[in-house]
């Protein structure tokens, strides 16, 4: 970091970025003007430091900025064509870059140079856009604010807006900032701490004013309380594979379940449905929540089935209203339509569905649907809630800007959106398989008997928008349902099953006990059983299809010696890939399995006992077994667990679509298992 006022405006941007209500993830930007160094005259020059396009203020670094020179860029003004052809000055920006690297800069780039102060703050914060969409929200911003906050009305975001303000400002030296109608604040100040100041007391002063001058119930009587938590879990997890399906109807999407207080006072209330359809305001709110939500229009106390038949019916609806939307709004240079689900759904009693493109995506649409539950309460508190019109929606969720930016964004894993729950994943052939799916583009249940091991691998992977762990024993039934519903609510389903829990007691047919057979057949052939039933009703109810695998073994065809209790029990999971693939085939899920045999380096079963027994089988060094199992294959290489998570990769990314039934030999060849 080169320059103080980058230092102190990257910290002013984690401060305001930390708090959702003071401005949502990757909401909001924030500038600072110096000088530096021209590296070709060696004169000084004045120039802009502004987050760039996508960037987020709680985790800006420098990398995040875009950095442009102010001379040229205020040199802008006299080459603007006007409001009609403003979006021609996006692109103008590059020829005002200082230096290479660095963030694209953003549409708000022209408000925080054309701004004569050195810092500038624009939020987007609950309290904020409460007095931005009321409707007197002019009115109420002279009450609060007297001269010190002035009011702006409506405008796109863009350069025209930039002149607006910056005209203010000029006007009004007394004022600290203004009131964005329909969209939120901008502040600025002398000094770093100055500007962060005064957004402050922008915020401060119109929560506090809000929380004097509310009236009671703004939202209306409650109509429907929330259930119970265990009755809200066990419903929402019921319904969200339904609602994921029906909401991936144009692209497959992930889920995030919210049952916040605040979410289900809202849905409980008597005026929702009315203010749930006037939508969102502020561009950052509905580009991510859509224009409004799908509202479920039966009580929680409604039977499942018919729920899901509203739900259905309603999903319908809302793509025909979606349609006619775009249709009312569309003109010949508009992007296509992008897809007519819903983003967010929201369930009396229950909470709140978010989805998207992943779950980081699918949450933030949530946390974004919040602030706007609290800006409806606000504006609802002292006036009425009158968001942008419907046209100003659409010219924004249809801004070729928007497209550009959407069409820079990197194409997606092969497993993105993939759901994928994963038995034994705390170590060995478990854990590589986890990290594989997850490497892909995957979001990843990591279960075990060891919860503390299941917690190590989902760390590895990543936070809770990538991975979580789910501690589950297989033979229990209670448990493994507990665990897909843990699943469903995690991610908003299930897509892919890997079956890989297992054990093995190597002990000849005589030393072989019956504790040693239930306990293997328990966990391998009763395990898998249990876990493909269970995650087999999300399937089915998703109607997306989906994948099962079973880590099956060389030994569920080739007869070994002293092992008839893990060879009989992987027999079952090998003929239970047939069975299965016979009967889900109907709803597009396709079973498989792998064959892996030797996997010794980084496996658990063999670190358990099981490695020791083989090589005093076979009259080698414990050590040496993995070498012993490479000479005796064709290829003489010794099998990794990572290569049995690539097979299993290799089932389900999409290149084996019409493949069901099949196993899959990860062995470095052992002629003697060849499958027949």
């Amino acid at each position: 970091m080169t320059n103080p006022a980058v230092r102190d405006l990257l910290a002013r941007s984690n401060r305001l970025g930390a708090d959702p209500a003071t401005t949502n993830y990757a909401g909001g930007n924030t500038s600072a003007k110096g000088t530096g160094t021209d590296p070709v005259t060696g004169q000084a020059t004045r120039l802009l430091w502004v987050k760039g396009s996508g960037g987020d203020l709680g985790t800006l670094t420098e990398r995040g900025l875009a950095v442009l020179r102010l001379d040229r860029l205020r040199s802008l003004a006299d080459a603007y064509p006007g409001v009609a052809r403003e979006d021609e000055m996006v692109a103008a920006f590059d020829y005002c870059l200082h230096g290479r690297g660095g963030a694209a800069p953003s549409i708000d780039t022209a408000m925080h140079g054309l701004v004569e102060v050195a810092h500038v703050d624009h939020l987007h914060p609950d309290a904020g856009i409460a007095i931005a969409t009321a409707a007197d929200g002019p009115e109420l911003t002279r009450t609060i604010f007297g001269d010190r906050v002035l009011w702006v009305p409506w405008r796109r975001p863009g350069f025209q807006l930039g002149l607006d303000i910056a005209a203010v400002q000029q006007a009004n030296p007394q004022a600290i900032g203004v009131i964005l109608g329909g969209h939120g604040i901008t502040a600025w100040g002398a000094t770093s701490d100055e500007c962060e100041a005064h957004s402050m007391e922008i915020i401060t002063t119109a929560a506090r004013y809000l929380a004097e001058h509310a009236r009671p119930d703004p939202l209306g009587a409650v109509a429907h309380g929330p259930l119970p938590e265990r009755e809200r879990h066990a419903r929402a997890a019921a319904l969200l594979p339904v609602l994921r399906g029906l909401a991936s109807t144009d692209r497959a999407q992930v889920g995030h379940y919210t049952d916040s207080d605040v979410v289900l006072d809202f849905v409980g209330r008597e005026r929702m449905p009315e203010l749930a359809a006037r939508g969102t305001s502020c561009p950052d709110h509905f580009l991510r929540t859509k224009v409004r939500p799908m509202v479920l229009d039966l009580p929680p106390t409604a039977g499942l089935a018919e729920t899901v038949e509203r739900l259905t019916e309603l999903h319908a609806a809302y793509r025909d209203d979606y349609r006619a939307y775009y249709e009312r709004y569309a003109g010949p240079d508009s992007p296509p339509m992008r897809g007519a689900d819903p983003a967010v759904v929201l369930l009396p009693g229950v909470g709140m569905v978010s989805f998207g493109a992943d779950k980081q995506t699918a949450r933030v649409a949530g946390e974004f649907y919040v602030n706007a539950i609290n800006v409806m309460r606000g504006a609802e508190a002292l006036s009425t809630y009158a968001p942008i019109d419907e046209a100003e929606k659409f010219r924004i969720e249809y801004w070729a800007l928007e497209e550009a930016k959407l069409q820079r964004m990197p194409r997606p894993k092969p497993l993105a959106t993939r759901i994928a729950l994963v038995t034994g994943g705390g170590s060995g052939i478990g854990r590589a398989v986890a990290h594989r799916l997850a490497a892909e583009g995957a979001c990843v249940v990591v279960t075990d008997r060891d919860a503390a091991a299941a917690e190590t691998v989902a760390a590895e992977i990543g936070g809770p928008d990538v991975a979580v762990a789910v501690p589950l024993d297989v033979t229990d039934e209670a448990q493994v349902a507990a665990a897909v519903q843990a699943s469903v609510l995690a991610f908003g389903g299930v897509d892919l099953v890997v079956n890989n829990a297992g054990l093995s007691l190597s002990k000849s047919l005589l030393e072989t006990t019956t504790g040693d057979w239930d306990l293997q057949h328990d966990v391998m052939a009763r395990g898998s059983f249990l876990v493909s039933r269970e995650t087999a009703r999300v399937l089915v109810a998703q109607g997306m299809g989906g994948d099962i695998v079973y880590i099956a073994s060389k030994n569920s065809v080739f007869a070994g010696p002293n092992n008839i209790a893990y060879g009989a029990a992987k027999a079952d999971q090998a003929h239970q890939v047939r069975l299965l693939a016979a009967e889900l085939g109907a709803h597009g899920v396709r079973v498989n399995g792998v064959n892996p045999d030797g996997v010794v380096r980084g496996s658990g079963l063999f670190a358990g006992g099981w490695g020791a027994d083989r090589a005093a089988v076979y009259g080698v060094p414990e050590e040496k077994l993995g070498e012993f199992y490479a000479q005796r294959t064709l290829l003489k290489r010794e099998v990794l667990p990572v290569h049995v998570a690539n097979a299993v990769f290799a089932l389900t990314a999409g290149d084996l679509s019409h493949t069901t039934g099949l196993h899959v030999p990860v062995d470095a060849g052992v002629a003697a298992a060849f499958l027949r």
